[in-house]
């Protein structure tokens, strides 16, 4: 298991932006920023994340799924035509409205799980 940390990532609790195990990368929840604008804030999540594939040597092409926290269901249009440039594969993905995310101003929150074909061709590894 490794633990990835892309040099701009600033945890803001007792976690690390990615871990690694074999071929699999789990990203933590990665959150937009304060701006008001639901898309800012979205392109800021996508950006995260993206920086902490690219550290583990992952791209958006090797996501499988992703959670999305958004404070206002009112947004998921607006949320979605940013997202939809970054994730172009269309990973499996579930949305959810939530009350408030941990950093004040907050709107937005993905986590994401990525999965690397293994160097024997198969996702499976031994």
């Amino acid at each position: 298991m490794k633990h990835v940390a892309p040099a701009n990532s600033k945890p803001i609790g007792p976690y690390t932006p990615g871990i690694q195990a074999d071929n699999i990368l789990f990203v933590s929840g990665q959150v937009g920023g304060d701006d008001p604008d639901i898309q800012v804030q979205a392109k800021a999540a996508c950006e995260k994340v993206k920086d902490v594939l690219e550290a583990a040597g992952f791209g958006f092409e090797d996501v499988v799924k992703t959670t999305c926290f958004l404070t206002d269901i009112a947004d998921f249009a607006a949320f979605n035509a940013v997202y939809g440039e970054y994730f172009i594969s269309k990973p499996a993905r579930s949305c959810f409205a939530v009350k408030e995310l941990p950093v004040k101003g907050a709107k937005v929150e993905i986590e994401a799980i990525a999965v690397r074909e293994s160097s024997q061709g198969s996702y499976i590894t031994a």
